[in-house]
């Protein structure tokens, strides 16, 4: 059992393989956080409490003169604002005298074995056998609002998972303002925060900052995830590494607005609160409604590699579902690239004849295939196929492509209209837009309002239409560009603060309904690139398209700092055309197909464009990918080299679980004459082993090849990668 209740002490103690979690519930009834970190075996923590009487820190009335206890300077599992507590708060609710305030007192608790699960949310979820669920009920006796707090523990997986409900219990309604999924306090420590930033066509980018003794804010209020910030951030001591150190990881599994908050207050200790962004949110709650937050999964880990392959676990086993979740992914050529909008029957069946005998294994045909859509300005929302490009319809253009042996995949864009199309005109009070004043345009289209369940109707027939109707094995959901005009003409003025978190629910409701009745089709998130890469959406889409930026050398970037929280399998990453379409750099086609093999494999280019030479390397990447997808969906992943402090090449590595097999990538981004060694250090292998270097036979110990370490043949010529496999001599 991961939860063990020590009533004399009024202790919960919360242990996974690696870590310890304890509460306490004082003499007063509040929830105290004692300790997150590295397993302690159950011992008691309270020990590291001492209370004084600290100056300007309110008491509790109770307390009468006694000062030594105040909300301000108590570590809390869940905080709330109006209590005597003036650090970023978890909580704040407008009673119905108008009053911001809530005292919240332990009722009860339960633990369960098994996880908790989400009502319209996604969650990490896991058999009886592997988690148990703690339920930590707190109450605010004044207004009648229960908090429930929800742990998940993933003993295996070091993982703690962390949700709130809250529900009103009391007389009058309550109007939540901000509901976060979670407050961590942390008693000691001076850390440091690993944020991921960036912008469309370069995503997540690690920046690391020590935490000052300012409040700090990770967050986006774009009503996605966004380019800009992830919802994933990493909070390390100062001296932690890829190998040790003391890193606490916090994701929250959630596809739109986020906020994460940080605060190092006035003795030492440092907070975290982090859920959906309360900019314009609030959430009316009648006598015996109820809100559930999104989750929180947190990971602590001695070194940042280890919690990284905490988080690629958890993600490949109890995040991602269906048959795709550990399943061969078929290597993919996407139609976009070669031709953008222009696409016809005949050039589209061309171009799969060619893919086929590369070795091919699914054909998308992307934008451009619906409506009046001869460019990003029209179409969106009429998914009706467009009978000018394919006269014959899309069931006679499915039926040549399969004849040919290969799947078909298609693109989509669902929660999006164009006003020059027949749904707008049809239902222009669809589209999210405040009454009175021009909409904002992001690529000239509107934001259709998911919150409706007219909406959800509507998209749900086109496209379980599309699926019922043809033979499509793969759909490619994408989402191009952000919430503005947040005002829903289904929703009364006094609750259009829900509707940023309404659509994303009605998001989520859609893909879980298409998804379970359609278990065969692989779906792969979007958002122009990678505007949407989060755990929420992992949960539908086992794979996002990683980024729209295509180009082999940026995309080093890109994906590393995508692997701190995220596994190579979610990853859609592609071999496109040289010199690259967005950034004009010529790079050679085997480090393209290095660089993409390091995720969901698969080709955007133009076929018709490459050499004999060059259809022939294809073929042979194909059929290496296939033999290493295992290892690299499946294997430990180790960054060798950091993106943004090695200017000179980029390493990494992969290691089977049970250390048999390795697989180390290099692509040199700056070639140099008369160039230092490369000198590598490999990782994850067993010491006591040998092992073989298939491309250059020679024959290594673990131990060497670790502590040794490999130093590279000397690699020229623009931008020039090596792939290494490795075999341990028994395998």
């Amino acid at each position: 059992m991961g939860i063990i209740y020590n009533q004399k002490k009024r202790l919960l103690n919360l242990k996974t393989a690696s870590s310890s979690y304890q509460i306490r519930i004082t003499e007063d009834g509040y929830a105290q956080h004692l300790y997150y970190g590295q397993n302690v075996n159950g011992n008691d923590m309270s020990y590291l409490v001492r209370e004084y009487d600290r100056g300007f820190s309110g008491n509790p009335y109770a307390h009468g003169k006694q000062r030594t206890l105040s909300l301000d300077t108590m570590w809390q599992e869940y905080s709330a604002v109006g209590s005597g507590d003036f650090r970023i708060h978890s909580l704040q609710m407008v009673n119905a005298d108008g009053s911001r305030s809530a005292d919240l007192r332990y009722t009860g608790h339960e633990i369960v074995r098994g996880k908790y699960s989400l009502p319209g949310l996604p969650s990490v979820y896991a058999n009886e056998d592997e988690a148990d669920t703690l339920i930590l009920t707190l109450l605010d006796e004044q207004s009648g609002l229960s908090v429930r707090l929800y742990y998940g523990v993933l003993e295996r997986y070091d993982v703690i998972t962390r949700a709130v409900e809250l529900v009103n219990t009391g007389a009058a309604e309550i109007t939540l303002e901000k509901a976060a999924s979670a407050c961590l306090d942390l008693p000691y420590g001076r850390w440091d925060l690993i944020h991921f930033h960036g912008r469309h066509c370069m995503e997540r980018m690690p920046e690391r900052l020590p935490l000052s003794n300012a409040i700090q804010c990770v967050s986006s209020e774009r009503g996605m995830s966004s380019h800009q910030h992830n919802p994933f951030l990493i909070l390390c001591d100062e001296e932690a590494n890829e190998d040790h150190g003391a890193c606490i990881g916090a994701m929250l599994m959630y596809s739109g607005g986020f906020r994460a908050e940080l605060e190092r207050e006035q003795f030492g200790s440092t907070r975290l609160v982090m859920g959906l962004s309360n900019a314009g949110f609030s959430w009316s709650l009648a006598p015996g409604e109820g809100f559930f937050t999104p989750e929180l999964i947190l990971t602590y880990s001695d070194g940042l590699a280890r919690m990284s392959q905490n988080f690629h676990w958890l993600i490949r086993d109890h995040v991602c579902r269906g048959i795709y979740q550990h399943a061969h992914r078929p290597v993919l050529l996407n139609s976009w690239e070669a031709m953008y909008f222009d696409i016809s029957e005949e050039k589209l069946v061309s171009m799969a004849s060619q893919a086929a005998e590369l070795g091919v294994e699914l054909f998308v045909m992307d934008d451009g295939w619906f409506g009046a859509r001869n460019d990003d300005n029209a179409g969106l929302g009429d998914w009706f196929v467009n009978r000018e490009k394919l006269p014959l319809g899309l069931g006679h253009l499915i039926e040549r492509i399969n004849a040919l042996g290969l799947d078909f995949g298609i693109w989509v864009e669902p929660e999006m209209v164009n006003e020059d199309s027949a749904l707008y005109r049809a239902h222009p009070d669809w589209a999210l837009q405040i009454p009175g004043r021009p909409p904002t345009l992001g690529r000239n289209q509107l934001v259709l309002d998911l919150s409706r369940e007219d909406v959800r109707a509507y998209l749900y027939e086109c496209m379980s239409a599309l699926l019922r109707e043809n033979n499509i094995r793969y759909m490619k959901w994408d989402m191009n560009r952000c919430l503005a005009d947040l005002f829903s003409a289904a929703l009364p003025a006094g609750r259009q603060g829900e509707t940023a978190h309404r659509c994303v629910l009605g998001v989520y409701a859609l893909l879980e309904r298409l998804t379970t009745e359609f278990p065969q089709v692989l779906f792969e998130g979007c958002a122009g690139g990678g505007g949407r890469f989060d755990a929420g959406l992992l949960y539908y889409t086992p794979q996002i398209w990683c980024s729209d930026d295509t180009d082999a050398i940026e995309r080093l970037a890109i994906q590393d700092g995508t692997s701190y929280g995220y596994p190579v399998s979610a990853m859609g990453s592609h071999v496109s055309a040289s010199p690259n379409h967005q950034t004009g750099r010529s790079t050679p086609l085997h480090t393209r197909a290095v660089v993409a093999m390091s995720g969901a494999f698969g080709y955007e280019l133009d076929l018709e464009k490459l050499s004999e030479a060059e259809k022939e390397e294809i073929r042979e990447q194909i059929e290496r990918f296939r033999k290493d997808e295992a290892l690299i969906h499946r294997g430990l992943y180790y960054r060798l080299s950091k993106a943004a402090e090695q200017p000179l090449f980029q390493a990494w590595e992969f290691v089977s679980p049970d250390g048999a097999k390795a697989l180390m990538n290099v692509v040199v981004k700056a070639p140099q004459a008369n160039a230092p060694l490369i000198h590598l250090h490999l990782k994850g292998l067993d010491a006591g082993a040998i092992y073989w270097i298939e491309e250059t036979w020679e024959k290594i110990s673990g131990a060497a090849l670790m502590y040794g370490g490999y130093a590279l043949p000397q690699l020229t010529g623009d931008y020039p990668a090596l792939q290494l496999h490795l075999r341990r001599e028994d395998a």
